[in-house]
């Protein structure tokens, strides 16, 4: 069975072994999104009432629906805190609290995007490092 890789790879002409999509630009485009969508709803929240931590919070779990949603968004924050820490260490990257910043002040959607371009970059690096000039 092909991968997408291969697929992709075919279609374009192009061997599997030079076939490289640019990552860095997908995981930078995601951190703009991220951030752009979640905050074009906080930000007017913010502007009619202030930080209101009660109301959000009522807000936030009004119903089961919200609520389930609410709970998702802190299990994933945990998870992405939890692989931004294990795996930033395991690979030895230098400054995971930009990441964590991002989880912490807008959330998942960006968190996880800027880590994966932050660790890009940083398995980038040691690429070049390794081959041969």
């Amino acid at each position: 069975m092909l991968s997408l890789n291969d697929c992709q790879a075919r279609l374009s002409g192009v061997s599997r072994e030079t076939w490289n999509p640019p990552m860095k630009i997908v995981y930078f485009m995601l951190c703009v999104v991220g951030t752009v969508v979640p905050l074009s709803q906080l930000v007017p929240f913010l502007s009619e009432r202030g930080v209101d931590i009660p109301l959000f919070i009522d807000q936030a779990f009004a119903n089961r629906v919200s609520a389930f949603a609410w709970l998702d968004v802190l299990v994933s924050a945990v998870v992405v805190l939890s692989f931004i820490l294990w795996e930033g260490n395991r690979i030895k990257m230098k400054r995971l609290w930009v990441p964590v910043a991002g989880l912490l002040t807008v959330g998942v959607s960006l968190g996880l995007p800027l880590f994966l371009l932050l660790r890009e970059i940083h398995l980038s690096k040691d690429e070049r490092d390794i081959l041969p000039s």
